[in-house]
């Protein structure tokens, strides 16, 4: 059950499990606390390590912020970090690595976004109250100054966070001018805590969603990313439609929520989504490395996508949506070029959505070996997925019919396993290589080559394993009987 639903936490609670992890961290903070006071430099701990420090979480990803200047910081490193890093200088940041601990130290600072500019302008600030206050919501507000164990919390992080709701330091508007990828933000830790969103920055999100256009594509994409890996990726999706984000980064989503027509003749689709969602992440711990399993879940949130462009309703009141695995494929690429997701990412994708209805021709097991060797061949390195996809696509209330579909797609995984063990499915080949049909029919690399290669794939799909006698056979036949070019 996501935390929202569950009751505040206690004040006491929160200090005993920010009490505990700060001694967990001791040999960091306390050491890094003694070094950058001794020098002159204030320093804290601060923000997600802090928030996720009270909500007893641990993690070894920790973020301080200084008076120090980014080569003083470096300097002050030295000596003691075993590997230090400068990718984020620019933005004030200095990175280093202590035994298991990965940390990272930026200066005190302030940014802005200017209204036609897609980067921040960064100025140093000289204040912990003043970098707090820059920051994008109250629960990452707060800082344990170091080496004392100070807690501050100007915003009111620490009650916020007990009562899991997400607000702003300041005016919503404010915050949202200065970095409008922050709207994002406030969907992606919905996702990631369970927290409700305070009503204000709900209303902030929806008067200003155009301002997101301003923000590059990949952080959008990132952002992205981590709400669909989240522990409740629903509430922060359902954030984004509600406030009309979605309508700009991800407008195959909303697209979802149909019209229904008086008779109700389909689903809702955009909640049918939702659910197929949720069915495929309680269905991760069957991929060899678990959860959270980005392609999985994004081929379930984008699987029907392609059902607004096809439905059709016809002249005996039902409702039809032929080729919307076709169509959604297509749109599922279109979106993911636009997110700037590698290559590899939307190759799996797309075909996982392409792939989705195959099973539907299965009927209750009519399958031939042929057939099953080729939705094998088809899905390729998917194929965990596809099942995966292709469970959680079941979403009725009818048990009978929910425990039929159950019983006939264990019925196929059944017979993949048994010819798999028999042919090894996942690399099927030709009973006969490039070399052998060269050889045999007396040619030289070529097109025809290729051609021949393709005849005896389906040879091998059609029949299962040949002798090299009768593929040999079959190759002279087909050849035999090409038509003349």
């Amino acid at each position: 059950m996501p935390d929202a639903l569950l009751p505040p936490l206690q004040i006491a609670e929160v200090q005993r499990s920010v009490t505990t992890e700060l001694d967990r961290i001791a040999p960091v903070i306390d050491d890094l606390g003694r070094r950058f006071a001794e020098a002159g430099h204030e320093l804290a701990l601060v923000g997600g390590p802090v928030r996720d420090a009270m909500l007893g979480r641990h993690h070894n990803d920790l973020d301080f912020t200084t008076s120090a200047r980014p080569e003083q910081t470096e300097r002050l490193l030295k000596g003691w970090a075993d590997a230090i890093w400068d990718m984020g200088r620019a933005f004030g940041t200095i990175g280093c690595r202590k035994g298991e601990w990965q940390v990272e130290i930026t200066t005190y600072r302030s940014e802005a976004y200017d209204p036609s500019s897609r980067k921040p302008d960064v100025d140093f600030g000289d204040t912990l109250g003043g970098d707090l206050g820059r920051r994008d919501f109250t629960v990452n507000a707060m800082a344990v100054r170091l080496p004392g164990r100070e807690i501050e919390d100007p915003y009111g992080g620490v009650v916020d966070l007990a009562h899991r709701v997400l607000r702003t330091p300041g005016r919503p508007e404010d915050s949202f001018s200065d970095d409008p990828l922050r709207m994002m933000r406030a969907a992606r830790f919905a996702a990631q805590l369970g927290f409700s969103v305070d009503p204000a920055v709900v209303e902030a999100m929806r008067a200003m969603a155009g301002r997101i256009e301003i923000i590059s594509a990949e952080r959008v994409r990132d952002e992205l990313v981590k709400l669909v890996c989240a522990p409740y990726p629903r509430l922060g999706l359902t954030l984004l439609v509600e406030t009309g984000l979605a309508e700009i980064v991800l407008p195959e989503l909303p697209a979802l929520a149909l019209e229904r027509d008086e008779h109700h003749r389909h689903k809702d689709v955009y909640q049918h989504t939702l659910t197929v969602l949720e069915q495929a992440i309680d269905l991760e711990d069957r991929l060899p490395g678990g959860g959270p399993d980005f392609v999985s879940r994004f081929a379930a949130l984008m699987h029907d996508v392609g059902k607004p462009r096809t439905r059709r309703f016809l002249d005996d009141g039902t409702v039809t949506f032929h080729h919307h695995d076709v169509v959604g494929a297509k749109l599922t690429r279109k979106r993911m070029k636009a997110l700037r997701f590698s290559n590899e990412e939307i190759d799996a994708v797309s075909e996982l959505v392409e792939l989705h209805l195959r099973f539907h021709g299965y009927g209750s097991g009519e399958w031939t070996d042929s057939a099953v060797r080729r939705y094998v061949r088809d899905a390729g390195d998917q194929l965990e997925r596809l099942h995966i996809l292709t469970r959680a696509d079941s979403t009725t209330r009818n048990r009978k019919k929910a425990e039929r579909l159950q019983r006939t797609y264990d019925d196929l995984e059944a017979r993949i396993e048994r010819l798999s063990e028999q042919e090894e499915l996942a690399s099927i080949r030709p009973d006969l290589d490039g070399n052998q049909i060269m050889e045999i029919l007396g040619i030289g690399a070529g097109r025809e080559v290729g051609e021949a290669y393709k005849f005896l794939l389906e040879q091998r799909m059609d029949h299962g394993p040949q002798s090299e006698e009768a593929a040999t056979a079959a190759l002279l036949a087909w050849w035999a009987e090409r038509p003349q070019k």
